[in-house]
């Protein structure tokens, strides 16, 4: 197995193709790669692949998200889309320690989210959780400000201060998610 980060423009036509089938999201099916590039252009690509290059696992880092908290904007990189193709192998959580070794050394401030019924893989991968702190976050859906589907803030690597910041979100300290792909 091998370990590999992309720019979204250093993707190739076939891992396009292959993202959009593990990912399986019905709206993004159809998507071209040239509009997918666009799409995800503040993104990179993290592979757990074979020793024929086909994915196992990937993980995608969304760089345009900030939180606003008490007036300030707080800058993540934030990791979602984490698929494996094959499941109860191990690839998942593979990929998830090598991310997380990934973003220390880079001193890349990376949060994530997940929802309960996922936090005991979380756990075995040696995430910090911040439980039920996502609902805290609220996301623009129209003119309405909704709390996020997700429950728990996941902590990839960040300073001291900010996870502080994030664990101190309640019912009356919300963070508003100022950026939205």
């Amino acid at each position: 197995m091998k370990y590999q980060v992309k720019e979204t423009k250093y993707l190739t036509e076939a891992e396009i193709k292959h993202i959009l089938e593990l990912w399986d999201i019905s709206a993004w099916n159809t998507m071209k790669s040239s509009y997918f590039r666009s799409f995800f252009k503040d993104s990179e690509f993290h592979f757990l692949m074979d020793t024929d290059e086909s994915i196992l696992a990937i993980m995608r880092v969304n760089f345009d998200f900030t939180l606003q908290i008490a007036d300030t904007g707080y800058s993540f990189a934030e990791a979602v889309g984490l698929v494996s193709a094959h499941k109860k192998k191990g690839y998942g959580t593979a990929l998830v320690k090598h991310f997380k070794e990934n973003v220390t050394q880079r001193n890349l401030e990376t949060i994530g989210f997940c929802q309960a019924d996922l936090r005991s893989f979380y756990e075995k991968c040696d995430i910090e959780i911040l439980h039920d702190k996502a609902k805290m976050i609220k996301e623009s859906i129209g003119s309405e400000w909704v709390n996020s589907e997700d429950d728990d803030i996941l902590i990839f690597h960040t300073s001291q201060k900010r996870k502080e910041l994030l664990n101190q979100l309640s019912v009356k300290n919300n963070a508003y998610l100022m950026n939205k792909e």
